[in-house]
């Protein structure tokens, strides 16, 4: 109820509002008569499709006396990585938005296998506020903020990665997700120039004063410039499907931007992937370096490995690309 009131506020102020709601599985398997939750992927499922109406019919209730409508948008992380279907979501967004209704995104726990498994809904809300090109993202959590050694709240940070080293252990079994969850949320949604709060949920005005500008919660502040929709997509939305060791040199070459993946630079492969797939580039001490769209199958970046350009033809038996992973697709991590 006070999340309605404060984003009708907002609605009233002429703000635009998408809401990631978690709490399908947790009001599931209460229902169903779990005690705690599910381990196993058939009861998360379960679960899952036992408590998405509930949740849905606790933000319409919610959101009635505010002669608000919500609606319900269930993603999975396929809906995202496919670009036709991203860009699709966010068409339909931005018309539920235009309409002015409320838009309530989850993930698709019930069919989703991988998400259940590996998904939150932190990096959830940090891929739909790049989604939507969102001015702020909030995310929402049973404490201040980001807190230091000492549990005082940092009010700023600048870089997304300074803060690492101030993660403590999530002990939450209800859901998924816990302050590391979030940093790396707030760390994608900063490469694409969305400044991030996480701030205290049980404060029934949160909302309200974080839009009033009251020190609350932790800001996460954006650097440099924003990166561009695409290449953000391949970087923060697509998980690899497999890896490209390169030597030091390649390591250096790309990291320092707006260079090619070579074949010389390739020293092995790992995983299995197509052309056109997403894949980590590792650097010889196993750090990733970089994210790309492979140009070859596994078994041609196998074959490829330290070729000079001129002996791409001879390698394949075919001519080829000049790269495993051109420029345009890569995306420095």
């Amino acid at each position: 109820m006070q999340v309605a009131a404060q984003v009708a506020r907002a609605r009233a102020r002429g703000q635009s509002v998408v809401l990631v709601s978690s709490g399908a599985i947790a009001l599931g398997f209460e229902r169903l008569g779990m005690k705690t939750r599910p381990q196993t992927i058939a009861l998360l499922q379960a679960s899952a499709a036992a408590g998405q109406s509930q949740l849905m019919r606790a933000y319409e209730d919610a959101f009635a006396p505010h002669a608000l409508p919500v609606a319900q948008v269930l993603l999975t992380h396929t809906d995202l990585a496919d670009r036709d279907r991203y860009l699709n979501a966010r068409a339909a967004l931005e018309t539920l938005v235009g309409l002015g209704a409320v838009p309530i995104i989850n993930e698709n726990d019930t069919v989703s296998v991988e998400e259940i498994k590996f998904g939150d809904n932190d990096q959830l809300a940090g891929m739909v506020a790049t989604l939507v090109g969102a001015e702020l993202l909030v995310l929402l959590t049973d404490v201040e903020g980001l807190l230091d050694a000492n549990g005082v709240r940092v009010p700023v940070v600048a870089d997304v990665a300074d803060a690492a080293s101030l993660v403590r252990a999530s002990t939450s079994d209800v859901g998924t997700g816990g302050m590391a969850s979030k940093l790396a949320s707030a760390r994608a949604a900063t490469k694409r120039g969305v400044p991030v709060v996480v701030a205290d949920a049980r404060d029934p005005e949160i909302l309200d004063r974080i839009v009033r500008g009251e020190d609350v919660g932790t800001l996460f502040l954006p650097q440099g410039t924003a990166m561009a929709s695409r290449k953000h997509w391949i970087g923060f939305t697509l998980k690899p499907r497999g890896a490209v060791l390169v030597d030091a040199g390649a390591a250096k070459a790309v990291a320092g931007g707006n260079k090619s993946l070579l074949p010389r630079g390739v020293v092995g492969v790992r995983g299995d992937f197509e052309a056109g797939d997403p894949v980590s580039i590792v650097g010889p001490e196993g750090l990733e370096v970089a994210r790309g769209l492979a140009r070859y199958d596994t078994r041609d970046v196998s074959r490829l490995a330290g070729a000079q350009t001129r002996e791409i033809e001879a390698r394949l038996g075919r001519p080829g690309s000049d790269e495993i992973v051109h420029a345009d697709d890569l995306v420095v991590v």
